[in-house]
């Protein structure tokens, strides 16, 4: 099982090079149409196609692995050195030694109008389809009004051919017209009445199949085959064709314009044929409402996750906040009984810390140099309220200042060393903290004295640390805690990228 997960991972990741690899597939199958030879046929256009269009593969690879889009950095000088410098060339040099004697050629050629015309097609669903599924108007639309406005274009369509068609003696004998592909605009604005009735009459021929369709979209799929299963959505089925085949196949019969094509639909409206019609367009229409019910319940499923994993996240936040603070005001509370001279400075920086807290700490992510400052503010608070001294050693790297990270993170690791270490110590106490940072990763140590009888970090702090480092980076952190020889050390490492 984790072997196929791997495997449909990586087919996710190279999905681009799969479809050209598909697509000299196709190429060669068709040159063995009509031919004897046709393993001999189909090996000698693959090996053609892979050999000369490996450029493709390797930049279509290469712009795949690097997570990157199709025009971000690298990936734009290689696929402009490809598609509009290497491709270009060798269709113009295969062109003009095109041979009916020579295989390589026509499958060079070939292929490479397919891969532009593939590519072109790929550029456009990247660059432009996602903005149009933001467009108001296209996310309002549903598969019901997809089809409908389909088949209403298709009936105005076939009414044009049809009209284009009258009197012309390929199309258009006494008994019957035959709808050809051609469309003459005068002929159309001198008929106009007949066109409109052409169309109108094909509309009514599609919407008895759209019926069926909708039935199947809107009661049989989602409510007979969701609860109460596939037999029910059989029977239900079969007895609604039976019900309405009849009379849509009546009124089909009926209209004029199926006598004018030579009586397409029988006279008899019991007539199996459109039984079966009905029948097909249900079996027809099913797969593709189920994946439509799939990828709507998988939205919704993300969607609760979401909501649930950012609802965690602001009670994690509500639990960390008064417990901090708690501690804080305690420190508060012990200058204080001293009248200490330093007691107005520490309700300076602890409002300094609240206002961090209630604004910065609302965000999802802050600055790098935001949070630091966080930490210093704290170390500084605790440290005027100690009363033996501190070994205190705290050593940064940061690459850039503006790094994201999410907030109060950090000050876990250094409030829980000094509620449950340095406060407990009966020696001199030390707290040794190491941060280092970059576009990449954050890596944050953070060593202190305890002893060994206490109940060494514990409490609601590092749980609920773990739960929120699980919610935000989830598979991209490490957090690490021991104790040996009086020394209790903490690391985290995230991965940013």
């Amino acid at each position: 099982m984790v072997v196929i997960e791997k495997v449909t991972g990586a087919l996710s990741r190279r999905k681009d090079s799969l479809l050209y690899l598909g697509l000299f597939c196709w190429i060669s199958i068709g040159f063995t149409i009509g031919r004897d030879d046709y393993w001999e046929t189909y090996a000698q256009s693959l090996l053609a196609s892979l050999v000369l269009w490996s450029p493709v593969l390797a930049v279509t690879w290469v712009r795949e692995g690097s997570g990157e889009g199709r025009f971000a950095g690298r990936n734009r000088r290689i696929w402009l050195g490809c598609f509009f410098g290497y491709l270009p060339i060798l269709l113009v040099v295969s062109g003009a030694q095109l041979s009916p004697g020579q295989l390589i050629w026509p499958v060079v050629f070939t292929g490479g109008l397919c891969i532009a015309g593939l590519e072109c097609v790929l550029v456009v669903e990247s660059q432009y389809v996602g903005r149009l599924r933001e467009v108001k108007w296209v996310r309002k639309l549903s598969l019901e009004k997809a089809v409908l406005m389909s088949i209403t274009g298709l009936a105005l369509l076939l009414g044009a051919m049809a009209v284009s068609s009258l009197d012309n003696p390929l199309y258009h004998s006494g008994k019957q017209l035959l709808v050809g592909f051609e469309i003459h605009f005068l002929k159309i604005a001198a008929r106009f009445p007949t066109f409109l009735s052409y169309s109108l009459q094909l509309l009514v021929m599609y919407l008895a199949g759209y019926f069926f369709f909708y039935l199947n979209s809107r009661w049989l799929v989602p409510v007979v085959l969701k609860e109460q299963g596939i037999l029910h959505y059989v029977l239900c089925s079969a007895a609604l064709v039976g019900v309405f085949y009849p009379l849509w196949g009546q009124l089909l019969a009926s209209l004029p314009f199926s006598k004018v094509l030579g009586g397409v639909f029988s006279a008899n409206p019991f007539v199996a044929e459109n039984a079966f019609g009905a029948m097909l367009i249900l079996l027809i229409s099913l797969p593709v409402l189920l994946a439509i019910q799939w990828a709507r319940q998988n939205s919704l499923i993300t969607a609760l996750q979401h909501e649930k994993s950012v609802a965690e996240l602001d009670l994690l936040k509500q639990q960390l906040n008064p417990h901090f603070f708690f501690n804080t005001l305690n420190n508060l509370y012990a200058l204080s009984l001293q009248r200490s001279e330093q007691t107005p400075e520490s309700i300076l920086q602890l409002s300094e810390l609240m206002r961090y807290v209630i604004y910065k700490a609302k965000e999802p992510f802050v600055r790098m140099e935001d949070e630091v400052k966080y930490l210093k503010d704290y170390i500084q608070l605790q440290k005027i309220r100690l009363k033996r001294s501190l070994d205190l050693q705290f050593e940064e790297e940061i690459e850039d200042g503006t790094i994201r990270i999410a907030p109060l993170l950090l000050i876990v690791f250094v409030e829980n060393a000094f509620k449950h270490g340095v406060e407990n110590a009966e020696n001199d106490a030390f707290l040794r903290i190491s941060l280092k940072a970059d576009q990449r990763f954050v890596r944050f140590v953070c060593e202190n004295s305890y002893e060994p009888a206490t109940d060494a970090q514990t409490g609601i702090g590092l749980t609920n640390l773990r739960k929120r480092l699980a919610l935000l980076y989830p598979g991209k952190h490490r957090l690490t805690t021991s104790a040996e020889n009086g020394v209790f050390t903490a690391s985290l490492e995230i991965d940013l990228l």
